[in-house]
């Protein structure tokens, strides 16, 4: 695999020189951070200081951007200043407390830098840009904060009476970073006779299933099976409905669909929904999961398959094969391809088109795709040129402007081929086009062949 490092892009800056210059420092931290994390030999003391260094500049930080936030009268201070308190307070500490207790161990590195990354990148280019006018607040839509303490103690409680495990959490405004290897699990409710429509994703370690669903069944499975997947759905929803019970605003509701969901499909809600609430919880070294709740959720194409009665058996077996198929590819190490289009239909298209031989991930805009870039690095990137705010041209000018990506592969999607066109970007020297209008099998051999030559 490619060395992991955090890049730091133009997107980032805000425009007030003293934030940026700490988010770039802090950027650099964390890559010294991976650093420790790719060593054969972690050393423990190597890894303890970069993190008190990472949290020292964290907190020096946020007590500058609240200063200016302050100097400048910006109206979502208040809440800015809670999500800056929460990952000191609580996400932190949390994730500190895991790396002492297992003495560094790679699965606690890993929850450390997925989390942190992910929150530093989706915290700069959302709530750090709405400070400036240049984006809108991910948190504007939360439960009142007293329902959101009951949440998290009845989730606490429950957790303890079902598995007797100690569920701390780690943060209160998750926003879908990936953590290990996970299970993405979606249920839709809805109230009777009303429109409005709640939907609860929770996210699980494979290992803590694992430990969980293995131990009540009296299996020591590696690997999760049928058996175990359908035991955690039922598991999973009396929990859920347990949780829903304890929560007035929840009161009414009934379950209408529950999909199990690819982490790209998990990724689209966060990227376009706005949750009211999503809490991230570690269970003592057993493993991370998460609960998000979204409302009112008004998806135009669905999220996932249905699994209703009729369909379980067929749609969990579907689910397991898909998801070990996608293993073995990433172990195989085939060629990583990013596509880009804000069209959810264009996106899965692709990657239907394309799975089978190649390790497909998606982004649906320009920031999108600098975040996906910069965390994970494709072979080749499929760029859709006609995107809203930030079009295909000024995403490549972004990648062509820092040196790492300045000769990464980039092929438009386009549905057309006009010479004023080609003209424009030939001195960010694309790999070609694509025609969107081409069949199936034509836009498949061209990438072949790109590859091939």
């Amino acid at each position: 695999m490619d060395k992991q490092q955090l890049v730091w892009q133009d997107e980032f800056n805000i425009g007030v020189e003293s934030i940026d210059k700490e988010h770039r420092r802090l950027f650099k931290i964390v890559n010294k951070l991976f650093a420790f994390d790719e060593e054969e030999q972690i050393n423990p003391r190597a890894c303890q200081e970069g993190v008190k260094y990472f949290k020292a500049h964290a907190v020096k930080h946020f007590a500058d951007e609240e200063e200016y936030m302050d100097s400048i009268g910006y109206e979502g201070a208040k809440r800015h200043k809670e999500i800056h308190r929460g990952f000191r307070e609580n996400t932190l500490p949390a994730l500190e407390a895991e790396l002492e207790h297992s003495d560094y161990a790679p699965d606690a590195i890993d929850h450390f830098l997925g989390v942190c990354t992910g929150w530093l990148i989706g915290h700069t280019l959302t709530e750090d840009q709405a400070i400036v006018g240049e984006g809108h607040s991910t948190w504007g839509n939360l439960l009142p904060q007293e329902e959101v303490e009951v949440l998290k103690k009845v989730i606490a409680k429950l957790v303890n009476d079902m598995f007797q495990l100690e569920a701390q959490m780690v943060s209160d405004t998750y926003g879908g970073e990936k953590f290990g290897k996970g299970v993405y699990y979606r249920l839709a409710f809805g109230a009777a006779q009303k429109e409005v429509r709640q939907e609860v994703f929770m996210v699980f370690e494979e290992k803590l299933l694992l430990g969980t669903m293995g131990k009540v069944m009296g299996l020591k499975s590696p690997k999760l099976d049928s058996k175990m997947v359908h035991a955690a759905r039922y598991t999973i929803r009396q929990f859920v409905g347990r949780v829903m019970e304890q929560i007035p605003t929840a009161s009414g509701y009934e379950l209408k669909e529950e999909n199990l969901l690819s982490f790209e499909q998990f990724q689209e809600v966060f990227q376009k929904e706005k949750p009211q609430v999503s809490l991230l919880f570690n269970t003592g070294g057993q493993g991370y999961f998460s609960y998000s709740v979204i409302a009112p959720h008004l998806l135009e194409q669905g999220v996932g398959d249905s699994i209703q009665d009729d369909n379980a058996l067929e749609k969990v077996e579907k689910f397991l094969q898909k998801r070990e198929e996608e293993q073995v590819i990433s172990a195989s190490k085939k060629k990583k391809i990013l596509v880009v289009d804000d069209s959810l239909t264009i996106r899965q298209g692709m990657k239907s088109l394309l799975e089978t031989d190649y390790d497909v991930s998606l982004a649906s805009s320009g920031a999108a795709t600098i975040r996906a870039i910069t965390l994970d690095k494709p072979d080749l990137v499929l760029l859709d040129y006609e995107m809203p705010v930030c079009d295909g041209r000024q995403t490549l000018e972004m990648l062509r402007a820092e040196e790492e990506f300045s000769d990464l592969p980039v092929i438009f999607l386009t549905g057309r081929r006009d010479r004023d066109t080609m003209i424009n970007v030939m001195p960010l020297h694309p790999a070609g086009y694509l025609l969107k209008y081409l069949k199936p099998d034509e836009i498949k051999g061209k990438i072949d062949n790109f590859f091939n030559r």
